[in-house]
């Protein structure tokens, strides 16, 4: 069974910085593209960032310049850091990775529980 365990939230000042990290752990063949998603009370769950196992990175428009994401083949982990935050960058900030089970088998998406980063102005 694949769990994703995230870690680093809390709450920070404005133009603070915390660096999310989550790990990958149980059964799993490999890993592909890994990311980190938002979602605000009230809001809808967006992406923040994304990195693909070769490297290749993605971010939303509202964090780019301020949030570097990055991961770690051999731990199986992915981070985020985030600098220069923001009372608006206050969520609940999710880990999820693209992981296929086997050799053979699809890639599925995994979930992390969830960490909250609260931004206080």
């Amino acid at each position: 069974q694949v769990q994703l365990v995230e870690s680093g939230g809390g709450l920070v000042q404005a133009g603070g910085s915390l660096r999310l990290s989550c790990a990958a752990s149980g059964s799993f063949f490999s890993i592909y593209t890994m990311a980190w998603y938002r979602q605000a009370p009230g809001n809808q769950r967006e992406l923040v960032a994304a990195i693909t196992r070769g490297g290749f990175t993605n971010y939303a428009d509202f964090v780019k310049g301020r949030f570097t994401i990055s991961r770690d083949n051999a731990k199986n982990m992915v981070s985020l850091q985030m600098n220069s935050l923001k009372p608006e960058d206050t969520a609940v900030y999710c880990c999820n990775a693209e992981i296929s089970t086997t050799r053979w088998g699809g890639r599925n998406d995994y979930w992390g529980q969830g960490t909250q980063v609260t931004v206080s102005s």
